[in-house]
């Protein structure tokens, strides 16, 4: 069967240059057409690909970020363990003084024996913060903790050498070590 065009050619009504025209443009626009919809099939891959790799990054960073809060977890929960099975005694209950100490800017008191007074001076007791609360714990589990976490460690007071500058002009008073403020 012949197509429309031909049936024009050959009852006269279009001559063959007309005809050549139409199908020059008749391909033109395919061509235009096939191309337009290639890219437009590329914009929505590329948007599609761009989509999936902003997915893929904001995964990871919430992978990482819940990675570091159970890490924060676990090295709190280590703290709080090491708190607890190490924890001293801070007194028999009578005679017992207050010691005086800072957390951050707050002072704060705790009663404690004369001997463990002593033991807190000379560094061989820290002061830890367990919950709102404070603890006493040997000198070595307070590394332990500060290794994990500074900020639990309130008091840990490190033996001093008692060499006197010679230059200093208060080098003949001695300032006791149990000295209550």
């Amino acid at each position: 069967m012949a197509s429309l065009q031909d049936q024009l050619l050959k009852a006269g009504l279009i001559d063959a240059k007309k005809a050549k025209q139409a199908n020059k443009e008749k391909r033109k626009e395919t061509n235009v057409a096939r191309r337009s919809s290639e890219e437009v099939v590329d914009e929505v891959k590329q948007s599609a690909e761009q989509a999936r790799l902003e997915k893929i990054e904001r995964d990871r960073e919430l992978n990482r970020q819940r990675d570091l809060e159970l890490q924060q977890k676990a090295i709190a929960a280590q703290i709080k363990q090491l708190i607890e099975n190490h924890r001293q005694p801070k007194g028999a209950g009578n005679g017992d003084v207050e010691y005086n100490f800072t957390d951050g800017k707050l002072i704060k008191k705790m009663r404690v024996s004369p001997l463990v007074l002593e033991q807190i001076a000379r560094g061989l007791l820290a002061v830890v913060k367990l919950g709102e609360g404070y603890e006493l714990v040997p000198r070595i589990v307070a590394d332990k903790i500060a290794q994990r976490d500074e900020k639990f460690v309130v008091v840990a007071n490190t033996k001093q050498d008692n060499k006197v500058d010679e230059d200093d002009p208060y080098k003949d008073y001695v300032i006791p070590d149990d000295l209550m403020w």
